[in-house]
């Protein structure tokens, strides 16, 4: 017990070094029965035996280890083939079952126990052995399962130690150690949730290429891919589809496909590219069937270039370039495929392909093909595909689980086309990638998970992309790890700790969580659409929106400044620089709006904002050229890509500043001073004086008046409420344009306690030393919700609820409930039903979720709006259904996504993509003053909602739906 004790105690100081999710077999202290390895000053470093016959790509990933020996401690460890003279030398024993003699040896004399991993896909068990060869009294012993289940054994030992997966691409310094201890006990690991895990590099021009160009002479060699790889593998990855607008994988450099099988690495091509033949060697005219013997002849010789390397193999085919072929149908399809079948016996030399991994990506038109009843052999895996943007539009049924083939997912974090290209950094919310993967484990996919990263670094492997990938590629690893839909946030925790240290680890997961809750709102290149998204009037939601950018980056900025030198470098790269960049833009986008709204007004603070988008647009070029001077240039040109400017899907020719419009300066003859106030475009004197939003005592958003110049000169005012209980800070001001404040935003706040109860008016004067007073009028309703009441509390017409502030949850048959998904959707959480087994729920016996709320106004007609993801139903005969009812009434049941053919988008999918949400509406009926409770079904597994907006007579227009509403009793 006090060993145990002990191990726990270590465990516990050793969290930062543990690979993300898996249990660790080092400490960093003395512990008894434990093994020294290493240690700083004069401290001997191991020696890392790997048998001359193990698989190379072991030994490479050997030398990788004892490397990182020499970053950690300053003592490089030894590689060696034998384990003669080794009496004084802590040892690591690492090798293969059934390929190392060493390994095998132990296991036959019973020494390490195999039984867990042996014949099992890329597993390994870690080993303290006493005793295990003559002359050597304890070693750490790594045996894998295969090849690459030994390679994973001894990265995994790298992790622990403290060396990143993302020390070379996102420049995470190693964590220093002054002793590193092996553990008395025993792990294992695999296998894999899911069997191919990898990446696509797509879109690399111009960011990628352009670096290329100055590292690899234009070419993505062996050079290059050895690095890829060995961050892949570091990552446990096992599976990729090389670049392709102007690269020839095989062809660029005849050392590509070697290199790939010996380091561990399962090639494959994209969609568009079968049998790998790159799409840049693909014959002319690209077309079945007026050219099919030069096609065939084409096809098979990618397979005999290919065929001693550990090979996916892509089936089908597309039309030429990424596009949908003119000729091509289900029959000509089934035609190739049964050809591709008869090439790979051919030059694989076996009669069947059980045991050779084939898939056909059903992406695009693709998908029509197969919904038009296209038979595929059941050896080849199903790849289904998401919709370029994050949402996978179909998933096995019943007649399709089972396959010997499996099914996959093809998923994006980076695309090019329709509705506009998102190229530049992170755009992905972690917890949404957690929603669909987790439903797509759940609903058998688990043969092949493959994401289209785009262009490596600047979209993928640093500026925060890294995090999508590795949270990608840790959840195909290890599914168990991730079942709890409130699982991310403790693995991003857990991620910032490896890379940045747990001084700042919660801070930066909290910083990345709300990152991801900002961008999904809408993706940077679609900012200028027109017109703009946010409401510069309604609910102070633009420069609120604004005002949480600022505050994110005024968080990380100080994480960044309590970091050392060295990591604050890694720590721009992965997490300052993309919230400063993409504060930056919605800065220039946002503040370009609103420029217009003011102008409108003769605000002269119109033209100040005019000079602040000038001034962030600059400031976008600034931090382009801090990011390429990183490390004498390490990384120039990794940010030039295109972020401004787009007019249509594909990139602008240029960056392209917004129009921004400067007003004169004479003021109009209404007067030198203007007021304005929320919910309203008036300017006042001139336009009629607008009313404020009313106040209750459950109002949660302050309420302002904006006094401001419309033209150069100066005025004093003072702001007088008409009654004592009403308060206005700052009471009184100067405006003065053009060399002083033209502005001044006037907080309105009440004394409830002194307010007269029930509804009343007040008034507020602004008062001009000379010329027009205005004044307003103050809506306001002093009451009490009933005293043991726990809800929403309306104002001014309109209930905004967010999906974790139920006031009560019910569970269905099975135990099927409605989940909370932390940091999902576009302002706060997101509610789904699990487990993905549940089936078809019904409004009588399935899981609900009740909002209570209290309504001080009257409504002939109810309706809510039920924000939910752009979502598909990915089993066309059980559709995403959503229910609500309100008090005891009838249940309303709503289908957000109509039936549609496979590889056509459904109804409303290119505006519910650009804006992050698909909003359907139901009517509720009558409601009158007091508590009501509202209650949602979600009928269907895979239907997620994350948000609900109840109008009473009182919503505005704006982008989010006003912020949340006032709660009591919580």
């Amino acid at each position: 017990m006090e060993l145990l004790a002990s191990i726990l105690s270590i465990l516990a100081l050793a969290t930062s070094a543990i690979a993300i999710g898996q249990p660790a077999s080092l400490a960093f202290t003395s512990i008894e029965g434990g093994l020294k390895l290493g240690g700083s000053g004069t401290a001997s470093a191991p020696t890392i035996v790997i048998d001359s016959k193990d698989w190379p790509g072991v030994t490479r990933a050997g030398n990788d280890l004892a490397n990182d020996f020499g970053l950690v401690t300053g003592n490089k460890a030894k590689v060696a083939t034998g384990t003669s003279g080794l009496a004084n030398t802590p040892v690591i024993i690492a090798g293969t079952v059934g390929k190392s003699t060493l390994i095998d040896s132990l296991v036959s004399s019973g020494k390490i126990d195999v039984s867990g991993i042996k014949g099992k896909w890329e597993s390994f068990t870690s080993q303290l052995v006493s005793n295990p060869v003559e002359g050597i009294s304890s070693a750490l012993i790594l045996a894998g399962s295969d090849k690459r289940g030994t390679i994973y054994a001894l990265y995994d030992i790298s992790e622990q130690i403290g060396v990143s997966p993302w020390y070379w691409w996102a420049d995470v310094p190693p964590k220093k150690k002054t002793t590193i201890f092996a553990l008395p006990s025993t792990k294992t690991q695999g296998p894999p949730s899911i069997k191919y895990r990898g990446i696509f590099l797509n879109d690399e021009q111009p960011a990628l290429q352009n670096w290329a160009n100055v590292n690899y002479g234009g070419k993505f060699d062996s050079r290059f891919h050895a690095r890829v790889f060995e961050l892949l593998l570091r990552l446990r990855a096992n599976y990729f589809w090389p670049t392709m607008w102007n690269s020839k994988f095989y062809v660029d450099d005849a050392k590509n496909g070697p290199l790939a099988d010996e380091m561990g690495i399962v090639m494959g091509t994209s969609h568009t590219e079968p049998l790998a033949r790159a799409d840049k060697e693909k014959v002319k005219p690209w077309d079945w069937k007026s050219n099919q013997a030069n096609l065939k002849t084409f096809m098979q010789g990618g397979a005999t270039r290919a065929k001693t390397w550990e090979t996916l193999w892509t089936m089908g085919m597309r039309g030429d370039g990424d596009t949908a072929s003119p000729t091509l149908d289900a029959k000509s399809l089934v035609d190739v495929i049964n050809f591709q079948q008869t090439a790979l016996k051919s030059v694989l030399g076996v009669s069947d392909l059980s045991k050779t991994p084939m898939m056909w990506c059903l992406y695009k038109e693709v998908g029509g093909y197969y919904q038009a009843g296209m038979k595929i052999p059941d050896d080849v895996t199903l790849l289904w595909s998401d919709d370029n943007s994050g949402n996978i539009q179909r998933l096995p049924v019943a007649n399709e689980v089972g396959r010997l083939g499996n099914a996959g997912v093809y998923y994006h974090f980076d695309y090019v086309g329709d509705p506009r290209n998102y190229k530049w950094i992170n755009t992905i919310q972690l917890s949404k990638t957690w929603e669909q993967m987790h439903l797509a484990y759940r609903k058998d996919a688990t043969q092949i998970w493959i994401v289209n990263v785009g262009d490596l670094k600047p979209l993928s492997l640093t500026k925060s992309k890294e995090i999508p990938i590795s949270h990608f590629l840790d959840m195909a690893y290890d599914m168990s790890q991730f079942e709890s839909p409130a699982g991310t946030d403790p693995w991003l925790k857990s991620w910032a700790t490896r890379e940045f240290g747990e001084g700042v680890s919660t801070g930066t997961a909290e910083a990345m969580a709300t990152y991801g809750q900002l961008i999904v709102r809408r993706k940077y290149e679609l900012l200028n659409r027109d017109p703009f998204m946010l409401s510069t009037t309604n609910y102070d939601e633009a420069a609120t929106v604004l005002s949480e950018w600022e505050n994110l980056q005024n968080k990380a900025q100080k994480l960044y400044d309590s970091l050392d030198t060295e990591t604050q470098i890694a720590f721009f790269e992965m997490v300052l620089h993309p919230i400063m960049a993409g504060r930056i833009v919605q800065q220039v986008y946002i503040n370009a709006a609103r420029n217009k709204a003011y102008a409108t007004q003769k605000r002269m603070s119109a033209n100040t904002l005019a000079n602040d988008v000038k001034a962030a647009y600059a400031q976008d070029a600034v931090i382009q050229k801090r990011y390429h001077s990183l490390l004498s240039g390490k990384w120039n040109h990794m940010m030039d890509q295109l972020h401004f400017g787009y007019t249509n899907w594909q990139d602008p020719s240029a960056n392209s500043m917004p129009g921004v419009t400067t007003i004169g300066t004479t003021a109009p003859s209404t007067g030198l001073m203007g007021v304005s106030v929320q919910n309203s475009a008036a300017s006042t004197p001139g336009d009629a004086a607008p009313t404020l939003p009313g106040l209750t005592p459950y109002t949660p958003e302050n309420r302002t008046i904006d006094v401001y110049l419309r033209g150069t000169g100066t005025v004093e005012f003072t702001i007088t409420p008409s009654v004592p209980y009403v308060k206005v800070s700052p009471a009184q001001g100067t405006l003065t344009y053009p060399s002083g404040t033209s502005d001044i935003k006037a907080v309105v706040e009440v004394d409830w306690s002194a307010a007269p109860k029930g509804t009343s008016t007040a008034s507020i004067s602004i008062k001009p030393k000379t010329g027009t007073e205005v004044k307003l009028s103050l809506p306001l309703d002093n009451f009490a919700v009933p005293e043991d009441f726990k809800g929403y509390v309306e104002s001014n017409g309109i209930v905004a609820i967010e999906m974790a502030h139920y006031t009560s949850r019910t569970t269905g048959p099975g135990s099927s409930s409605l989940e909370v998904i932390p940091n999902y959707g576009r302002t706060h959480s997101g509610l789904t039903l699990l487990p993905i087994s549940a089936g078809t729920q019904t409004t009588s016996s399935g899981p609900k979720a009740v909002y209570a709320f209290f309504a001080t106004s009257s409504a002939a007609s109810a309706k809510v709006s039920i924000y939910l993801p752009p979502s598909f139903n990915v089993n066309p005969s059980s559709p995403m259904k959503v229910a609500v009812a309100l008090d005891k009434g009838t249940p309303t049941t709503v289908t957000p996504v109509a039936a549609h053919t496979q590889g056509v988008m459904p109804g409303g999918w290119s505006d519910a993509v650009v804006n992050g949400a698909r909003v359907v509406s139901a009517t509720l009926g009558k409601v009158d003053p007091g508590v009501h409770e509202l209650s949602l079904w979600l009928l269907e597994p895979g239907t997620t909602v994350h948000r609900l907006v109840v109008d009473l007579g009182g919503v505005k227009s704006s982008y989010l739906g006003g912020w949340e509403s006032g709660r009591v009793g919580v």
